[in-house]
C-alpha cells in the first residue's frame, strides 16, 4: 500500500485576488472584481498592527443585495469578514479541508511571513487537490 501524495496549499491556491481599502464602497469593490475577473477582495490592513479582512461574492448577496441596500452607499469593512483565518501555503490539503469544515469557512486566504500569497477555496482543494490525485488500482 502506498503513501498519498502529500498536496500542498501552494500547490493548488489561487493568485487571483484582490487587496482592497475597506472604506472603497461596495460598488467600487464590484468593478474592480470585474476588471479582474476575481471573485475575493482582501480588505487591506489599516495599519501594522491590524489585521486582514475578507470578502466575497456571498458577502455581498447576503448584505447587500438580499437586504435591498445600494451598493455605492455600503461600504467595504460594513459587510467584511475580519479578523480572517488564514491558511499556512505548507499546509497539508486534507487539513486544510478539516480546518475548512470546523470552522465553517469557504474560502481563506493563504498568508506566508504576513503577506496574502493566494487563496484557498473548498472547489481548489476538491478540483485541483483531491480530484488531481491518481485513482487508487
Amino acid at each position: 500500500m502506498s503513501k498519498p501524495t502529500l498536496i500542498r496549499v501552494r500547490d493548488i491556491m489561487k493568485g487571483n485576488f484582490l487587496k482592497i481599502n475597506g472604506l472603497k464602497t461596495v460598488q467600487e469593490a464590484i468593478d474592480s472584481l470585474r476588471q479582474a475577473d476575481a471573485h475575493t477582495l482582501i480588505v487591506e490592513k489599516r495599519h501594522e498592527n491590524d489585521e486582514y479582512g475578507i470578502v466575497v461574492l456571498a458577502d455581498i448577496a447576503k448584505n447587500v443585495l438580499a437586504k435591498d441596500r445600494a451598493p455605492e452607499r455600503v461600504n467595504v469593512y460594513e459587510i467584511m469578514s475580519k479578523p480572517v483565518l488564514s491558511v499556512d501555503p505548507n499546509m497539508d490539503i486534507r487539513y486544510c479541508s478539516r480546518l475548512f469544515d470546523h470552522f465553517g469557512l469557504s474560502t481563506a486566504p493563504v498568508i506566508q511571513d504576513g503577506q496574502v500569497i493566494g487563496i484557498i477555496t473548498y472547489q481548489e482543494i476538491v478540483l485541483h487537490g483531491l480530484c488531481s490525485t491518481p485513482p487508487k488500482a
